[in-house]
């Protein structure tokens, strides 16, 4: 009997916890369901709402940097969803956050950190032999002057295999040549810019006085010859917010965002167009 009583007694325990379990799961399941719903409200306004800081320059919303975002915290979600909330808090805490699933002016800030610490640190000006002159075919404008179609060798191998991963991409729809290269009446994805010399860089901040930090950097990367700035669409490097909305809204811009870091390049995520090779 006291062995019937013993097993009985365990066996309500045993029902007992998982009862409790269970309602802690689904309490805590329910919170988080509610807080990822209000999440996306909150951030459905912030999208195009939130105003912070970049550059001295001020912001407001995150909605031109959505495509990297959403590469960052892994979703296809739009910013409205408690999906895309629920991946934001998942970020959040990863990044040792609070997991509000809100995109925040310092969430936002911590995003920008990531990009910004990928991109290339050391901008020691390229010496002559690290350097070649790339065809006029690579370039967006077919005018360019020789001295300014320089790049630095590696960074433009790795532009190459990246071209040529591209016109293989039959969703992007670029005209190519049989030999794997864009067409000369193909725009998108030809080299803008690429290696500057500090005093051209000079020359480009005095005729822009108004750019700032944001804009043309006083200690640029493009002196490295390792970043370009590639045609994804509107006015190749204009800084103005339609200008930037419309392009990382085409194919090719959301293409690199993607694909870029398998072939060494990492963003610039003011500016759409400029990408720079860190390998």
């Amino acid at each position: 009997m006291k062995r019937f009583i013993h097993h009985a007694g365990l066996l309500l325990v045993a029902v007992l916890l998982v009862a409790f379990t269970f309602d802690a799961s689904t309490s805590s399941g329910q919170s988080s369901r509610k807080r990822n719903e209000d999440a996306a409200r909150q951030n459905a306004s912030l999208v195009k709402d939130l105003n912070w800081i970049f550059g001295s320059k001020p912001q407001r919303g995150w909605y031109i940097y959505l495509p990297l975002i959403k590469k960052l915290i892994k979703t296809k979600d739009g910013p409205a969803t408690p999906k895309f909330a629920a991946a934001v808090a998942r970020w959040q805490e990863k990044a040792g956050r609070s997991p509000s699933g809100v995109l925040d002016d310092q969430t936002l800030y911590a995003m920008i950190g990531v990009w910004q610490w990928a991109r290339i640190k050391d901008r020691t000006l390229a010496t002559a032999d690290q350097l070649l002159t790339a065809p006029i075919s690579d370039f967006y404008d077919v005018t360019r002057a020789l001295e300014l179609r320089q790049v630095e060798r590696r960074t433009y191998a790795a532009y190459r295999k990246m071209i040529a991963a591209a016109i293989a991409d039959r969703s992007l729809g670029l005209s190519h040549t049989k030999r794997d290269e864009l067409a000369p009446d193909e725009k998108f994805l030809k080299i803008v810019s690429a290696f500057r010399s500090p005093a051209y860089q000079e020359k480009l901040r005095q005729a822009s006085p108004n750019s700032g930090t944001a804009g043309l950097a006083v200690n640029s990367p493009h002196f490295t010859g390792r970043a370009l700035d590639l045609y994804v669409g509107g006015e190749p490097v204009d800084t103005q917010d339609a200008n930037r909305a419309m392009q990382v809204e085409t194919r090719v811009y959301q293409w690199l965002v993607q694909n870029a870091e398998r072939f060494g390049f990492r963003p610039y995520c003011y500016e759409p167009w400029h990408w720079e090779y860190v390998e």
